[in-house]
């Protein structure tokens, strides 16, 4: 999936998860959908005319070979590289349930019990899907996002534009989109949100509400999402896309190494501004380690929170 059209990214400065700064540049995208990379298929490179570079998301190996072969002398910063995680679905959910270890399976329906009796003894779950539906789950699903450390910490929350809305109703429209929301005694406390391409489901946006972090919402959603998605017997993958995380460890079937990185032209502003990242990025490694060593990672984490 490439989307050649150009937007100014916010290139950032974290540490652990919080974001000091930003600095912006004007980039095209060009993102590896998950059909892609098992095909080892590289998309097309979009125009570059009037930007700074290409903002590249997902490249395997062999993928981003080829692109520094088709723009040479870019330069190239901002990386990082994890497993990108999917879930094959083709052999049905009880065969997927199988391959977790006795000990996880055990967990997983321990966390959904404490669950159902923390809400009267049943799972509340419900799926929309038309556009309708799709108008509902925004307004229950938006006061929850802003609530939650995606939104507060990453900017990874719900989108909340109005072109993000009728976005949001095309797709229910095409059927191309399904989402969830949890409840517990009447409100909403957590949700996923997952478009479809072909016979994919997209990963995008899950979030839950902190005060109830204690009973495991979002594994619990997760879960009951995906025993809904199987019997529809209609989806080959779930993509979990970029990023790494213990969420999508526990929950995929597979994994592919993959990198997202930038590609600026080669000016002395876009050099200076790669390599301060880069000593900026090994700095706060280097303190992770630190803080690891003398036993202050803990402590560091709850302050940057």
């Amino acid at each position: 999936m490439s989307d050649g059209s150009m937007h100014s990214y916010r290139i950032p400065f974290f540490i652990g998860s919080r974001r000091l700064l930003t600095v912006e540049r004007d980039v095209a995208t060009l993102a590896f959908s998950l059909r892609d990379i098992l095909s080892e298929r590289t998309p097309a490179v979009p125009s570059l005319n009037n930007v700074e570079g290409l903002r590249v998301l997902s490249a395997p190996q062999a993928g981003e070979a080829r692109l520094r072969e088709a723009l040479p002398g870019f330069l190239i910063g901002g990386r990082e590289e994890y497993a990108r995680s999917y879930i094959d679905m083709a052999r049905g959910y009880d065969q997927y349930f199988a391959r977790f270890s006795g000990k996880t399976r055990n967990t997983l329906r321990r966390k959904r019990r404490k669950f159902e009796e923390a809400s009267g003894g049943e799972l509340d779950l419900r799926t929309y899907h038309s556009p309708d539906e799709m108008d509902e789950f925004v307004r229950l699903a938006l006061p929850l996002s802003q609530r939650t450390y995606q939104a507060r910490l990453l900017d990874a929350g719900l989108p909340e534009s109005e072109a993000a809305r009728a976005e949001m109703r095309e797709l229910a429209w095409q059927d191309r989109v399904r989402a969830f929301l949890l409840f517990l005694d009447g409100k909403p406390v957590a949700y996923l949100y997952l478009p479809i391409e072909r016979d994919t489901l997209v990963y995008a946006h899950l979030g839950h509400d902190p005060d109830h972090g204690g009973l495991s919402p979002g594994t619990v959603l997760q879960l009951a999402a995906l025993e809904t998605l199987f019997a529809e017997n209609r989806f080959r993958y779930f993509d979990f896309t970029e990023g790494e995380g213990a969420h999508k460890a526990l929950f995929r079937t597979d994994s592919v190494r993959c990198a997202s990185f930038l590609m600026l032209r080669p000016s002395w502003i876009n050099r200076t501004l790669l390599t301060g990242l880069e000593a900026f990025d090994r700095t706060v490694a280097t303190g992770k380690r630190v803080a690891q060593q003398t036993g202050a990672e803990t402590a560091l984490r709850r302050f940057l929170r």
